[in-house]
Order: structure tokens, then C-alpha cells, then sequence
């Protein structure tokens, strides 16, 4: 298990989003956020700071630009952005390409706050960065197994090492589905409702399989075989078949694994030889589409042999 540390630094956001840094002479990875959220600071520009959350990013949009290009003479404006940078910000983002004066850099300098600026948008720039700091600092943890995409069904198969995993997933990518990653999944809680799978960077694309060693999936089978993230929707634990378990044989009662908090349907799979990983796995996410469609086969089947039952007792009445 992997522990989130629910920080990203400032560099980092340099570098994802090609931001232009006017403060080259401080170093970025010192900087860190801890809030999936921005701030853009109107009302802090004329003094207002009740509920301010100062481990935001501050970004300055058209309308703060010109309020102080425009209503604000040099002594006021430095008065205004000292404020600001006095309560200790991560960094200021100026979108729209928009560029402070040396007034405000000076500030800034003293400060020692990373000025940045984008060529987006604000609304545009504002929204995709609040999703990516959501998924950046959502808990985390690091799972052995592998994610596959199987009919846009995000499947984690888990189980013991030598189990079949590694070759379970090489058949299904044979029959045209996508590797998310093989052996450890970073798994990522974006929503109370959703988590998000990802691979590491050193393992991404590839595969170990036992006897012939490392497989580049993206190489030997194209990039359409690979993704880079998918949404986790159930679970397969693969388990050595035990003669003497019970395991389910109509599935009418869903079962759940929990993730972070989240309830996952789980199957428990035995396995024994002769028995098709892939084709299991795939009618798995198969069947799991037809329940989130709204038809759930083992139910059906209930109620037919429930409705032959009571047509029997009624001829024999």
C-alpha cells in the first residue's frame, strides 16, 4: 500500500499545465498545495479577507486585471497585492496570457511568491485545474493486481502471485481489450462514488509473465491495447479451487470488497485447469453491464422457475 502524501508542488503545476514562471530565481518544489480548489482574489484586492483560504492557488482573470490596471494608482495597488501575498499564497496564476507590472512583481519578489501565467482561458483554465487537483490529492493506495478495460468495464483482478493474473489479462488484450497496468495499481478516490486506476510510471505497458519474463503490451500489440487510466468497477479475486467451499452459483446476491471507503461487487473465481480465465473475466463484464442496464440474469431465472412452481401447484389445485 502506497500512502498519498496530499501535496503537489508548484513545479509540478508548471510543468502540467506550460506555465510561463516570472519568478525563475525561487524554487518551485518548495512551493506545495494541499486544496483541490482555486481562488480568485476580487474581493482580497480591496481588502477583504474574511473566510480567505490562503493554501489556494490565486488565480487573476480579466476582471481583477482590469480593476487594477484601471481603479488602482501605484500606492494601492502595491498596498493591495502586499496584503495578498502577506498571507502566505502557494503561487498567483495570471491567465488569458495576461502579464503583472513590475509593481506587482516587486511584491511578489519581496514576498517570495511564485508569480506564474497561463495562455488559457480562466473559466477554462480554472475548471480543468480543480479536476486535476482533485485526482492529484484524492487518497491513494497501491494494490497488487492487474486493471484491465473490458468493454469499457474497468476490472481489478486480484489473487495470489503465480496465480494467472498476468496471463488472464495478455489473452483479454488478445481479444481486444486494454491494459491499465499489470502487477501494482495505483488506485485514486476522485468522488465518493468513483475510483480511478492508474499504472506506475516504470511499469506502465508492461507485463511479466512468468517463464518468458517482461512483455511491452504497446509495442507487440498496438496502442489501441493500452490506457492510461479507467474507472475501477468491480473486482475478480482469483483463489485455488477448495473442494470443500461452497462458491455461488447463480449470483443473486451481489457481493462487495470495500476500497477507500468505497463498496466495489466482488466475485471470488476458483481456479482449476481446464478453466478459461479470459472468456470468465470477459463474461463478467459483460454481465456486469447487463445489471447497470437494469437486467440481472440469475434474478430472471428466479422468477421463471418461481412462476413454474406456482403454475404447477395451481394445476394440481
Amino acid at each position: 500500500m502506497r500512502e498519498n502524501t496530499g501535496k503537489v508542488s508548484v513545479q509540478k503545476i508548471l510543468e502540467k499545465w506550460e506555465l510561463q514562471n516570472l519568478t525563475p530565481e525561487l524554487d518551485l518544489s518548495a512551493y506545495t498545495i494541499e486544496v483541490p480548489d482555486i481562488n480568485r482574489p476580487a474581493l482580497q484586492l480591496v481588502g477583504f479577507f474574511e473566510h480567505f483560504d490562503a493554501r489556494r492557488i490565486q488565480v487573476v482573470g480579466l476582471v481583477e486585471h482590469d480593476y487594477f490596471v484601471h481603479s488602482l494608482d501605484e500606492e494601492n495597488k502595491r498596498l493591495s497585492f502586499r496584503r495578498l501575498f502577506e498571507k502566505k499564497i502557494p503561487c498567483i496564476i495570471f491567465c488569458r496570457d495576461l502579464h503583472p507590472d513590475e509593481a506587482i512583481m516587486e511584491e511578489a519578489r519581496k514576498a517570495r511568491i511564485p508569480v506564474l501565467v497561463s495562455k488559457r482561458g480562466t473559466s477554462e483554465f480554472s475548471a480543468e485545474i480543480i479536476r486535476w487537483l482533485n485526482v492529484e490529492l484524492a487518497p491513494s493506495i497501491r494494490i497488487h493486481g492487474v486493471l484491465v478495460d473490458v468493454y469499457g468495464v474497468g476490472v481489478l483482478i486480484t489473487g495470489e502471485s503465480g496465480i494467472g493474473k498476468s496471463e488472464a489479462a495478455l489473452e483479454l488484450i488478445k481479444r481486444g481489450h486494454r491494459l491499465v497496468s499489470d502487477d501494482a495499481v495505483e488506485i485514486r478516490k476522485v468522488s465518493d462514488d468513483t475510483l480511478v486506476g492508474t499504472s506506475p510510471d516504470v511499469t506502465q505497458y508492461f507485463i511479466e509473465l512468468r517463464g518468458i519474463g517482461i512483455v511491452d503490451v504497446k509495442t507487440l500489440f498496438g496502442v489501441a491495447s493500452v490506457k492510461d487510466t479507467q474507472g475501477i468497477d468491480m473486482v475478480i479475486r482469483l483463489e485455488e479451487w477448495d473442494k470443500n467451499r461452497e462458491y455461488d452459483r447463480l449470483g443473486i446476491d451481489q457481493k462487495f470488497t470495500e476500497i477507500l471507503g468505497n463498496q466495489i461487487p466482488c466475485y471470488d473465481i476458483p481456479i482449476r485447469p481446464g478453466r478459461n480465465l479470459a472468456i470468465i473475466v470477459e463474461s463478467a463484464a459483460a454481465n456486469f453491464r447487463q445489471r447497470r442496464m437494469g437486467y440481472n440474469a440469475a434474478q430472471e431465472l428466479y422468477d421463471r422457475f418461481t412462476r413454474r412452481m406456482q403454475d404447477i401447484r395451481g394445476d394440481k389445485a
